[in-house]
This record gives C-alpha cells, structure tokens and sequence, in this order.
C-alpha cells in the first residue's frame, strides 16, 4: 500500500507561483523510482483533471495544453518525492491537487489533496 501526502497549496492572486509537493512511502508493494507519478486536479464542483504526468526517470513528461508552458513537473527520487511548479497562475487553475501513481488515464492510488485557490 503506498501513502502519498501533498503540500504546499494556498492562496495566489492571478499571476503567482506555488510549489506543491508530494511525498510518497514506499512498501513491499510501491516503489517510488520505478514507478511513473502524476498530478490530477479536481475544481469545484467539476470532474476530476489530468494535468501532467512524469517517467520513472524523470527523463518525459506530458502536460495538457491548458498548463503547458506554465507547469513544470519533477522528481527527487533520493527523496521519494514529486513536485509541481506552477507559475503565472490563473482563477482556472482554482482546484484540489492530486499527486498519483502511474501516467494520465491510468487508474492508481492518489493522496488526499492540497487546495490551490487563485484569485483577485
């Protein structure tokens, strides 16, 4: 059983930064840097949001078109942790962050979520 815990979310003005993390414990049956990992995100009263996915290795990552060019997701696999940078924020960006295992589309555990809430 894996737990996944994220952090750093808050309140921005349009046009801020935040880094969110996303720490993970390992088990016998999850391994942190063998295992590709993902942030999700769910807006009020919305469905639930891919928003990018990273390698195992750190080496590719996807985002939708709708973060590309402001996200940037990483990974410190020494740390077992996941982090997505998140600048020149918008009121749309306002959601529930997810980080989960596994690529977009594919069903995995996820933590519980980190606010991220974006307004004037």
């Amino acid at each position: 059983q894996v737990r996944l815990v994220e952090s750093g979310g808050g309140f921005v003005h349009p046009g801020g930064s935040l880094i969110l993390s996303c720490t993970a414990s390992e088990s016998s049956e999850f391994n942190f840097s063998s295992s590709p990992m993902k942030w999700l995100r769910q807006p009020p009263e919305r469905r639930l949001e891919w928003v990018s996915h990273i390698s195992s290795s750190g080496d590719t990552a996807y985002y939708v078109p709708s973060v590309e060019g402001r996200f940037t997701i990483s990974r410190d696999n020494a740390r077992n942790t996941l982090y997505l940078q998140m600048t020149n924020l918008e009121p749309e960006d306002t959601a529930l962050y997810y980080c989960g295992v596994g690529l977009l589309g594919i069903p995995g555990p996820r933590g519980q979520g980190t606010q991220v809430t974006v307004s004037s």
